[in-house]
């Protein structure tokens, strides 16, 4: 059952335009802001051939062709400078970066805005006299929205146009809406603000749901579902946001490497990283050794392979507990369960609460017991582990949550 907040309910339906640059509705690009981190200084225009549209891009268009980055805002607000800072940073590092709605404009988006962004910049890059003819890389579409603008993302994220979606500060609200999630065949990114953000339930549910090969990313970086887009350049957000963007819309490995493998530069950083057959390539992660490769420790024949249970034994998981969030009264708290050499077909893993500590909400697992010595059980979707593979469960409780300890056992 999907874990919904009704405040993160009211967020998506509410519009709540958040402008982070101001300008007058009859503003010429001259007069926008331009800024932005990198080697083009962007700027934001509007155009009579997408009504309702915000359009941010380099000032001086670079010899480079210009990825598409569509952009759902927060609320679904129809102010398209309501995450300027972070769609201006963007565009200064060579992208296209279009958001739903004019420029302080008021009233709400829908999520066919971001197909009729797609539609122009394409429509654009071939017509003869178009300031972006020929100057636009029509291969490379990323869709993206934050908090209700990731529902719109979502939403269109099977355009087959699109080559990556990016999902920040939001989730789907209804186990009806799923199916968007079983329909998705192309990367995808989340970026999120920690337990403390009122998005992360549903994200979390989602990532428990993805297609089992899709390659994704999952990042939470603790700073509420606010994120830091109005900050300059939009903060740590912004930062990330275009690393991956040269990642999957640029090719840049160098970029990519800040979210692939277990020493990824994001894991080493604030962020709590997880990730999905993730390769720097694009190509499918190894499970096996290459056939024509043969182990070089593989014991003879006739001796077991020491790693193997015995059988009828127990297959080996480990739980590990972190404290995300405390304050006066309450915490959060994460389990990360990874299975040993062995795959799992399911997980149970055992809570020693401290004293006056009890559980009072529990998401992406089963929970028995409030308080003392409790289980959680996994879900009916992240229940199968390959032999390496790691899932997390979430839970909200009253009491001091330092010094859990976790154990875990696999079937």
């Amino acid at each position: 059952m999907r874990r919904r907040s009704k405040i993160y309910v009211g967020l998506t339906a509410a519009v709540v335009p958040i402008a982070s640059v101001i300008m007058a509705l009859g503003a010429t690009p001259a007069d926008a802001a331009v800024g932005g981190s990198g080697p083009y200084p962007a700027d934001y225009e509007t155009s009579t051939g997408l009504a309702n549209h915000t359009i941010f891009r380099p000032q001086t268009l670079p010899s480079e062709r210009l990825p598409i980055v569509v952009w759902g805002n927060g609320g679904c607000s129809a102010n398209g400078l309501s995450q300027g800072n972070f769609l201006r940073e963007i565009a200064s590092h060579g992208f296209l970066a279009i958001a739903n709605g004019a420029p302080n404009a008021s009233g709400s988006t829908t999520s066919q805005m971001l197909t009729q962004s797609i539609d122009w910049a394409i429509a654009e890059n071939s017509r003869q006299g178009s300031k972006y003819y020929n100057k636009i890389d029509t291969t490379k579409v990323a869709v993206a929205g934050f908090s209700c603008g990731g529902l719109e993302a979502y939403a269109v994220s099977n355009d087959p146009r699109v080559t990556t979606t990016g999902i920040f500060s939001s989730g789907l609200l209804n186990d009806a809406d799923d199916y968007q999630l079983r329909r998705l065949t192309k990367p995808i990114a989340y970026f999120i603000g920690g337990p403390s953000d009122i998005a992360y339930p549903n994200a979390i549910d989602d990532w428990g749901k993805l297609p089992a090969t899709l390659p994704a990313f999952m990042g939470n970086l603790n700073v509420g579902h606010g994120g830091t887009y109005d900050q300059t350049n939009g903060g740590e957000f912004g930062r990330v946001a275009v690393l991956y963007l040269k990642w999957r819309l640029k090719g840049d490995t160098t970029a990519g490497g800040n979210f692939v493998g277990p020493n990824c530069g994001l894991c080493r950083s604030q962020w709590t990283v997880q990730q999905k057959n993730l390769t720097l390539d694009g190509g499918t992660p190894p499970t096996t050794p290459p056939p024509t490769t043969p182990p070089p420790t593989t014991p003879p024949p006739t001796t077991p392979p020491p790693t193997t249970p015995p059988p009828g034994g127990t297959p080996a998981c480990t739980a590990v507990y972190a404290v995300q969030d405390q304050w006066n009264g309450g915490f959060v708290a994460n389990v990360t369960v990874t299975a040993g050499t062995t795959a799992l077909t399911g997980w149970r893993v055992s809570l020693n609460l401290p004293s006056g500590a009890s559980v009072t909400s529990v998401w992406n697992g089963v929970a028995s017991g409030t308080s003392g010595t409790i289980t959680v059980a996994n879900q009916s979707y992240n229940g199968r582990l390959g032999a390496g593979q790691t899932t997390s469960f979430g839970f909200q409780g009253t009491g001091n949550g330092t010094g859990t300890t976790a154990t875990c056992t696999g079937s």
